[in-house]
């Protein structure tokens, strides 16, 4: 196990320690952490076609509280390197997120937004890697309508943009929640100069066909790998999200009784960054509890013993 170095010891965490993980097909995953190593650690695994960077403002908050935050490219996003054969499939990311969990000295805590909570459903059951789990908006059952028009916007621009000002405007039409237009700075880490001048978003689109197109296939072993789930879980979701929806969270909190759910108001999908303050809110009054479990968490708990847990439901403040 390579520890990435001991740079921001300091606890100043604004800024992040970048260094790579190589998995077992070659493939080196980008990986950054806020925080110092002595901390208890969170591991987060980004959505699909996102990046490391998605987590950033939550990572240095958490950071500040004493956690230490680890945010992964996964294969074929970001900073992270791409097959050359460009075939992908769910089964490599999982492993992925496997090496990532042993990476620290302790399991870590999972945050896990849509696809990557999805992995980390999978990871948990069938290694056990994590102490606990936080799933941002995502289920093993999805409402496709909402992935289906994810999808289209990450297919509606095949040959990139002309600039960065026509990617803030592609992005602000896509989000038209958003108060603010990214600003170029992070833009810039969502985006790939190529030879012609234009920018292309920093992920490889071949997942589109790959991944993307085989999604729905996985539903019945994501539902089978929920009801194995036996650490502290808590589902974050947005009131106006249209990827899960009423019926997909009660049929996750039947397969994990003793799973807590927060929403967050005013939030679609896009939860972190819709609402990041009142998002790490959530995640720290999840966690805190924990920070002393240690080795005790890491054994199997039975639902009965984890209804105990402490837990908000915000979902009265859903507009």
């Amino acid at each position: 196990m390579v520890a990435l170095p001991e740079r921001n010891a300091s606890r100043n965490p604004s800024t992040g320690v970048v260094d790579s993980l190589r998995a077992a097909d070659g493939v080196a995953l980008a990986v950054e952490r806020f925080g110092a190593v002595s901390d208890p650690p969170l591991l987060f695994a980004h959505g699909f076609g996102q990046t490391r960077h998605a987590w950033a403002d939550t990572a240095r908050v958490l950071a500040a509280q004493g956690w230490q935050c680890l945010t992964a490219d996964a294969r074929g996003h970001g900073n992270s390197t791409w097959r050359d054969d460009g075939l992908y499939d769910f089964t490599q990311f999982v492993d992925d997120l496997v090496l990532l969990a042993r990476h620290p000295d302790q399991k870590p805590i999972l945050v896990g937004a849509s696809m990557g909570g999805l992995l980390g459903l999978v990871a948990q059951a069938t290694h056990e890697v994590f102490r606990a789990l936080v799933l941002v908006d995502i289920t093993p059952r999805w409402e496709t309508a909402g992935v289906e028009r994810i999808i289209a916007f990450m297919r509606a621009h095949p040959h990139g943009f002309a600039s960065l000002d026509d990617a803030a405007d592609a992005i602000a039409r896509h989000l038209p929640q958003r108060r603010e237009k990214k600003s170029p700075e992070r833009l810039r880490q969502l985006l790939v100069p190529l030879a012609n001048g234009r920018l292309r978003w920093h992920w490889d689109p071949r997942l589109l066909d790959r991944i993307a197109k085989d999604s729905e296939r996985q539903q019945q072993g994501l539902l089978e790998a929920a009801q194995r789930i036996r650490v502290p879980t808590l589902l974050i979701s947005g009131a106006h999200s249209d990827v899960v929806s009423e019926s997909t969270i009660a049929e996750f909190l039947a397969c994990v009784p003793h799973a807590r759910h927060v929403r967050v108001a005013h939030a679609t999908h896009m939860v972190v960054g819709d609402r990041n303050e009142t998002f790490a809110a959530a995640v720290t009054a999840f966690i805190e509890p924990l920070r002393t479990q240690g080795h005790a968490a890491h054994q199997p708990q039975s639902p009965a013993a984890l209804r105990g847990l402490p837990g908000k439901d915000l979902s009265g403040a859903a507009s």
